[in-house]
């Protein structure tokens, strides 16, 4: 159960969070939910979405669901219209969605599964900023935040398609930042650094999780890149 807050840095403003029916992005959605927010969480998990949206509305938050793949990044473009006509504005887009593929050898890695890496790893943040910039930017303090990981800045062996997706979602992220620096949006990236998520889990499923931080742990630091108050522009942001 979440525990409403007497303090509301969000109040009022309008949120997107993808990959949100579970782990780090469900925990943002809660948060910036009991921080004043309307929260839309997209996910492909109708049913994760629904136990969360349940949560949610218990505590006297506010929040849309968003069944929505992706991966289908050609579709991406139709979330605008449907915002547009419920809220009319979107004021923070977190970018949390992400999949690890498959830990291989580059030469020996299956095309589909590397192409659809970077489909949901970058390209679906390309086309979010697409169709929802000129919402962002019509926000009186619009604020853009994606994840990224570690991983975009070693070269281990068999990480190549999520480390390799991510470098790039930090390249262009970077860029939209400084396409929009002399406007009030505000466009940042957060490195989580090691959580206990199922992503986590995937990779290194030998590891004892109760020993890692939960995704609540990140939650202020969300708040933090959300609130009209931050100021900040084209910053990777450790989350500890």
């Amino acid at each position: 159960m979440i525990k409403p807050v007497t303090q509301q840095r969000l109040a009022g403003r309008v949120a997107l969070v993808t990959g949100a029916s579970r782990g780090i992005g469900a925990a943002v959605a809660k948060a910036y939910a009991m921080e004043g927010a309307h929260v839309i969480m997209l996910a492909r998990t109708q049913g994760a979405l629904e136990a969360l949206d349940d949560d949610i509305q218990n505590a006297g938050g506010k929040a849309t669901l968003l069944p929505f793949d992706l991966a289908e990044t050609k579709k991406i473009g139709g979330i605008a219209p449907v915002i547009a006509e419920r809220f009319r504005r979107l004021d923070i887009l977190v970018g949390n969605a992400g999949m690890l593929g498959n830990l291989s050898p580059v030469a020996m890695s299956d095309h589909k599964v590397f192409e659809e890496t970077f489909k949901v790893n970058f390209f679906a943040n390309y086309h979010l900023i697409r169709a929802l910039d000129p919402y962002l930017r019509g926000s009186d303090a619009g604020r853009a935040i994606f994840v990224t990981s570690g991983a975009a800045h070693m070269h281990s062996p068999f990480w190549s398609g999520y480390a390799a997706s991510k470098a790039a979602l930090e390249n262009m992220v970077a860029t939209y930042a400084a396409e929009t620096a002399y406007s009030p949006l505000k466009v940042n990236i957060l490195d989580p650094g090691v959580v206990a998520t199922e992503m986590r889990r995937e990779a290194f499923p030998g590891e004892d999780a109760s020993k890692l931080p939960a995704p609540a742990s990140l939650v202020e630091r969300f708040i933090e890149l959300a609130a009209p108050s931050y100021a900040a522009t084209g910053k990777i942001v450790a989350a500890a």
